[in-house]
């Protein structure tokens, strides 16, 4: 039985049970209307009208009564779940994080061991653990499977793969599978349904090895002639050109099967300097930035974005401080969550990132992030250190469990719906 006890297990499959009896529903409404025979004139098209206008609403209904067992049975798991267990699936992690192995290529006993102890929500994979194709299958097939058994629930198995410079298995020569190139280029093509079928390649093929989570598009705008970080990674100059080829690329991802996740949250295409190294800063207000910078996340959060990633850009005009976005409520609960209205999953960019690493420790860089708003802290530089430090914060009432609950809540909700 797994570690989250005995409820886990059946709940799935009854998500999955009550999808299929609402699409069975609706494709017989649709064969019943297709099947009915014309009975004459205006007559005929009007009865035609309202039987589709009844499928309308059996389908819309059966939707929102999905959602509502799904958002119900989420509450249920997490109920039962302990702090522990809770926090542990706030975490996104690499598999030597857990594992203490120097470099992870399978998972075996070490790896099922580390979900037990520490069920993290989900594993990140970089180019180096991926050797070929067969590798990476039994590689990530293993881990789901552990994932499972320790916690009922899919873990999130977890890649950028954008192409061109930011692409783990495409033009990997272990797969065979070409780097799709960079973005720079599909939107200069100026053809968004290209840019579709790119998502709908990368994330096919990505599937198809195990992963369920691709971090891409990139929703990052090039605006700033000083700034090349971004340069070879955007759509485009401007919000207005981005934003179409990101909304493209999410409904590509979701084609494909593939969580999708626009990232870096609220825009660092125009900010001077790398993240991964020292702080970056924009000083744009927040009424600027919704103008350009941010008009690709809203494309992507009308589309359905599961994953919206908040980069460390420090935004001092917009906010009155200079805490990178990551951890900084006024982004991410004000704008990201009220301004735009976003209810999907919030995770940060890495945390090992110097832009985060230089100014905070471990454990309070993850209680920040949380305390911001955010339900998903990735890669922090100690994870056992960030992960008793948001255990600590509990105990000490910086952060109420109420809290945790909530990004919880929406993580098994996530979940569930694969």
């Amino acid at each position: 039985m797994g570690i989250f006890g005995r409820f886990h297990r059946a709940h799935p499959l009854r998500v999955v049970a009550a999808c299929a009896a609402v699409a069975a529903c609706v494709l017989s409404c649709a064969w019943l209307a297709a099947c009915s025979p014309a009975v004459g004139g205006s007559d005929a098209d009007a009865g035609s009208s309202k039987l589709e206008v009844s499928d309308a609403t059996s389908a819309a209904g059966g939707q929102e009564e999905q959602e509502a067992s799904v958002a119900d049975e989420a509450q249920r798991i997490v109920a039962d779940m302990t702090l522990e267990q809770k926090v542990a699936q706030m975490f996104i992690v690499r598999p030597e994080a857990i594992t203490g192995v120097d470099l992870a290529t399978t998972a075996g006993d070490a790896t099922r061991q580390a979900l037990q102890e520490h069920p993290v929500g989900g594993i990140v994979y970089f180019g180096d653990n991926l050797q070929d194709e067969q590798q990476t299958r039994e590689m990530l097939a293993n881990t789901q499977q552990y994932a499972q058994a320790a916690t009922g629930l899919p873990i999130f198995l977890c890649v950028d793969e954008e192409g061109g410079t930011v692409s783990r298995v495409g033009g990997n020569p272990g797969f065979n599978v070409a780097n799709k190139g960079d973005m720079r280029d599909v939107g200069a093509t100026g053809d968004t349904a290209y840019a579709k079928q790119v998502a709908v390649e990368i994330g096919t093929y990505l599937a198809d090895l195990g992963f369920n989570v691709d971090f891409a598009p990139d929703a990052d705008v090039v605006n700033n002639p000083a700034s090349d970080t971004m340069a070879l990674r955007a759509f485009g100059s401007t919000g207005q050109e981005a934003a179409p080829f990101v909304k493209a690329q999410v409904e590509g991802f979701t084609e494909a099967g593939m969580l999708s996740c626009a990232k870096h949250f609220p825009g660092i295409g125009g900010a001077e300097g790398d993240s991964h190294e020292v702080s970056i800063y924009s000083h744009k207000t927040i009424d600027q930035m919704a103008e350009d910078e941010l008009l690709p996340f809203q494309a992507a959060i009308e589309t359905g974005v599961p994953f919206v990633m908040v980069g460390h850009l420090s935004t001092p005009e917009a906010t009155g401080d200079d805490l990178p976005a990551s951890v900084n409520p006024a982004i991410v609960t004000d704008v990201l969550r009220g301004r735009l209205g976003y209810e999907g999953l919030v995770i940060t960019d890495s945390m090992g990132m110097g832009a985060v690493n230089e100014r905070f420790a471990p454990a309070d860089a993850a209680v920040r992030a949380i305390q911001a708003g955010v339900d998903i802290v990735l890669m922090p530089a100690d994870f056992n250190a960030a992960y008793q430090g948001v255990l600590d914060a509990v105990a000490s009432g910086q952060i109420t469990e109420q809290r945790i609950d909530e990004s919880v809540v929406r993580i098994v909700e996530a979940k569930l719906e694969l």
